[in-house]
């Protein structure tokens, strides 16, 4: 027969973890004690954050000018949004790391928030931007495929 209850889920749960509800379980045989009940916790996906053990990581969409000049951008966190410095020359995939800023750890404390840089790149220009664009493609010495064709040609 089925049965319905409320059970409470311990801050610091993580994906996966199994919990145990004693005497929530089958009914005892010949009088016996009823058994334990065994939950899996799966935890819901988050539209922004996805969590491993007590640690959050988050995927930080920013502009090119942003990653290439340095800019204090507004990172959101399970506490509300705190400023995060992005260093000039900032390359698309940087892990940077906000201490602290993870899940709750059963024990106290809590993990870290891991932000993943995202250069994300317009894909609607006005004449002017595109005009900026074409100009620094002009003028600038960097090159970020080097020596990729003379290597895949054997020379």
């Amino acid at each position: 027969v089925p049965r319905t209850f409320k059970a409470r889920i311990p801050k610091g749960v993580t994906d996966g973890q199994k919990m145990r509800l004693a005497g929530k379980g089958g009914r005892g045989s010949h009088g016996g004690k009823d058994g334990d009940l065994y939950l899996n916790i799966a935890l819901q996906p988050h539209p922004l954050f996805r969590p491993s053990e007590h640690d959050l990581f988050l995927d930080l969409p920013v502009t090119p000018w942003e990653a290439a000049l340095g800019a204090t951008v507004e990172v959101p966190t399970l506490e509300g949004s705190v400023s995060l410095k992005i260093p000039a020359g900032t390359p698309g995939g940087r892990k940077m790391r906000m201490a602290g800023k993870g899940l709750p750890k059963p024990k106290g404390g809590h993990g870290d928030q891991y932000v993943l840089i995202q250069i994300a790149i317009p894909t609607a220009l006005t004449e002017q931007e595109r005009a900026l664009y074409q100009q620094l493609a002009e003028i600038s010495s960097f090159k970020p495929r080097g020596m990729m064709g003379r290597t895949a040609a054997g020379q």
